[in-house]
């Protein structure tokens, strides 16, 4: 520790040196240059034309500033040689950049093999600057006094502070146990990906294998960074005793979920991009209509119409009804109740009904549609017209607008009227005669006289 602390001291008392002055000088102007170059790229890359010629070399335009940085270093290097001023702590610095150049390559590298995500890229910088600080201090030859000073600082565990251990075993175990975390998880996605291009798997016998795999071999990564550690595993059994009581307890319900989800996916009952609706309304009911995107290990994500996502945990599908639609077969049949009136001809009717059902592209004609006349209303015909759809996922409810208002239009063509319901009001005075001339039947006006003095006639259209 002594002599990281007198190095420390030396050199900020020879700091006004030429050769630390050029270092200085080399380090400012190679982190000048490479920000400008980024400026410079990221505005290239704000226009979106130049956004998606670019993207395929995205590593390029990534590792551009950091190249720059070393080529002036380099400059910087020689025009010191040739000033005749010692290059060592230039090419110190020039060492140091090269490391950082080294390790932000490799860790953007391994960031691009998990996949583009903010958070994986926040994490990717952290562990770039905490990775080079001590890449730094050996090559500056501070390394062991750091790790010397790191292990005389202990942490002290138990009442009377029995049982300790240091900062440096601390960090070293960490970096130890993400070391095997990250290779588990990096194997991990390997083999999802090889196992979700099986086409000879079910998609979601795929899906299935692939998340097992991917959690098992980070639980593996992380108890064999544990024991290469030197942790004790055995003291693991005190905490699954407490993780299976906090499952018994407060965490049932995700743990169920989890569990749901490996079931959805070995029994075939979900899959992505089949069309559902979740309400539990049966038939060709449109709330909760939406089909599903992914299946996650708690959540099934379900996007509707509107392009909003829902987040339907696992167990609700479980546990709950749930229509889907595309089960064994994507075609639906979909039912427009239409009434007539009594005095049209209902063969008419049914036929001007079938014509209808040849207005949209998306009806299919094998199964045929179809008309049936369902019963005898109070006020008309009650007629239904029955067609079947093989894309439930391009909506439901458009290609009933379509059917509805080519009805509308063949039926004024045709002259056949949709009765609605009217009510014939009639008043009497106390002798039972219409207000406004005629007189009550004898049985009417004792219904009248029941009913206080007012008579309300139900009336069918175009009777």
């Amino acid at each position: 520790m002594d002599n990281w602390l007198n190095a420390i001291f030396d050199a900020a008392k020879s700091g006004l040196e030429p050769p630390y002055i050029a270092a200085l000088v080399s380090g400012v102007a190679a982190y000048i240059a490479g920000s400008v170059t980024a400026t410079v790229l990221a505005a290239v890359m704000r226009h979106s034309r130049s956004r998606e010629e670019l993207r395929p070399r995205g590593f390029l335009l990534a590792a551009t500033p950091y190249a720059v940085g070393i080529l002036t270093l380099l400059l910087i290097r020689v025009a010191v040689g040739l000033l005749g001023i010692d290059i060592t702590a230039v090419s110190i610095v020039l060492r140091l950049a090269v490391s950082l150049t080294i390790i932000r390559a490799a860790a953007y590298l391994l960031r691009l093999s998990f996949g583009r995500t903010p958070r994986l890229r926040a994490w990717e910088v952290r562990a770039t600057v905490v990775i080079w600080f001590f890449v730094a201090m050996h090559q500056l030859g501070w390394g062991e006094d750091l790790v010397t000073f790191l292990d005389g600082v202990t942490v002290t565990a138990g009442k009377n502070g029995e049982a300790g251990v240091t900062v440096w075993s601390l960090i070293r175990a960490l970096f130890t146990v993400i070391a095997f975390i990250i290779a588990s998880a990096w194997f991990g996605r390997y083999i999802e990906r090889h196992v979700a291009d099986l086409k000879a798997l079910a998609p979601n016998t795929r899906i299935a294998i692939g998340k097992f795999a991917y959690a098992f071999l980070i639980s593996i990564g992380g108890l064999l960074g544990l024991s290469a550690s030197g942790f004790n595993l055995g003291a693991l059994s005190i905490f699954g005793g407490a993780l299976g009581l906090g499952l018994g307890f407060g965490l049932q319900s995700i743990a169920a979920n989890f569990v749901s989800g490996f079931v959805l996916l070995m029994d075939k009952s979900i899959k992505p991009g089949d069309v559902i609706s979740f309400t539990g309304s049966i038939g060709t009911s449109t709330e909760g209509f939406g089909w599903v995107q992914e299946l996650r290990g708690r959540y099934v994500v379900v996007r509707d119409r509107d392009g909003v996502e829902t987040l339907v945990p696992n167990q609700t599908l479980i546990t709950n009804q749930v229509i889907n639609w595309s089960y064994s077969d994507k075609r639906v049949r979909l039912k427009l109740p239409v009434r007539v009136s009594y005095n049209d001809d209902p063969e008419h009717a049914m036929a001007v009904l079938l014509k209808a059902a040849t207005c949209s592209a998306r009806i299919l004609q094998d199964p045929t549609p179809v008309v049936r006349l369902m019963g005898f209303h109070d006020y008309g015909l009650d007629l239904e017209l029955r067609f079947w759809i093989a894309d439930p996922e391009a909506g439901v409810n458009n290609v009933r607008s379509d059917v509805n208002r080519a009805i509308w239009r063949l039926f004024k063509e045709a002259g056949i009227t949709i009765p609605r319901a009217q009510l014939d009001v009639r008043m009497y005075d106390a002798a039972g005669k219409i207000i406004g001339g005629g007189a009550l039947p004898s049985a009417q006006h004792e219904e009248r006289s029941k009913s206080g003095g007012h008579s309300i006639t139900p009336k069918p259209f175009g009777t």
